[in-house]
């Protein structure tokens, strides 16, 4: 048996139980140290997490970003390499062997890797729509990345050195129902929503040097949001998101599970959204700015 490598892997989990130990099970034999920051889960996440190895450490929710965060400041990783994993996500074999093979051959100016998502919705492999490959950085050396304080999309962004990217797959595979989908995605928005706010009001102070450093296809989808899909009218832009993606990028091919996918996250989501931020304009040019933090807070338990 292979031994594992010097890689720390860090989960953030709140009632992960579907997913945890798939997860955990998947990137044991990989990594020294499974780390996972849970926000107080109702479930058997936890207990889960801690029979399959992994040490466990509670802390409130605030936002991803605040979470991930926290968790490279304070879990004590001493290991040479970072992974960031989600619950629900977990690598592919093809990518564990090339993760074995490549990573202690790496030159020292290389501070990090990305790897290629694939995402699988209700069982079905998402191809097109331009959902594949999106290329994320998910491993990095320690000390060398940080991660974007932002409330949605935030990504783990390098302060020195450069990336290179493997060939094979991990793969993000939410099993749980559509209801939860569905509710997730009406947090999601409230998350796009207090970004989008936050480029025309004073919500919070942005790292703009944080952000620079971020991959190059994160930061071209980062300059399309910011100056092309925000200046565009509400309620517009989701409808033409949504042909683009599933006419243009061939989303179309995805079958009936991929039009669910890409009418949900690329339509409805988008109007959720649009809605959100209308209604928060109105809030704010009727109640102010304060207010608006203080519902936020009282109606969300987002605290700015």
């Amino acid at each position: 048996m292979s031994s594992p490598l010097p890689i720390t892997v860090v989960i953030l989990t709140f009632n992960e139980a579907l997913h945890i130990r798939r997860c955990l099970e998947r990137i044991r034999p990989l990594v020294q140290r499974m780390v996972v920051v849970d926000s107080f889960s109702t479930d058997d996440t936890p207990a889960l997490a801690r029979a399959c190895g992994a040490e466990v450490m509670q802390r409130r929710w605030l936002n991803y970003a605040d979470q991930f965060q926290w968790a490279l400041d304070h879990a004590g990783i001493d290991t040479e390499w970072v992974l960031r994993l989600d619950a629900d996500e977990y690598l592919e074999p093809a990518l564990i062997d090339e993760i074995r093979s490549r990573l202690a051959g790496l030159p020292t100016e290389v501070t990090g890797v990305s790897f290629r998502r694939k995402v699988i919705f209700r069982g079905r492999w998402i191809r097109f729509g331009g959902f594949y490959p999106t290329i994320l950085l998910r491993l990095w050396r320690h000390g060398a990345g940080r991660i974007e304080s932002r409330w949605m999309d935030e990504h783990v962004v390098l302060q020195r050195g450069r990336s290179v990217t493997f060939g094979h797959d991990f793969v993000d595979e939410n099993i749980n129902d559509i209801s939860w989908w569905t509710d997730k995605h009406n947090s999601y928005a409230t998350r796009q929503m207090i970004d989008f706010v936050a480029q025309e009001q004073p919500l919070f102070a942005r790292d703009q040097a944080l952000e620079s450093g971020q991959s190059g296809q994160a930061r071209l989808k980062r300059l399309l949001k910011v100056h092309l899909f925000a200046r565009m009218p509400l309620y517009l832009r989701g409808t033409l998101y949504f042909l683009f993606r599933y006419f243009i990028l061939l989303g179309f091919l995805d079958g009936r599970q991929g039009f669910l996918f890409h009418f949900l996250q690329g339509w409805w989501n988008w109007m959720l959204v649009d809605a959100k931020i209308d209604e928060a304009r109105r809030y704010i040019a009727d109640h102010g700015l304060d207010a608006f933090k203080m519902h936020l807070n009282d109606r969300w338990g987002y605290r700015l």
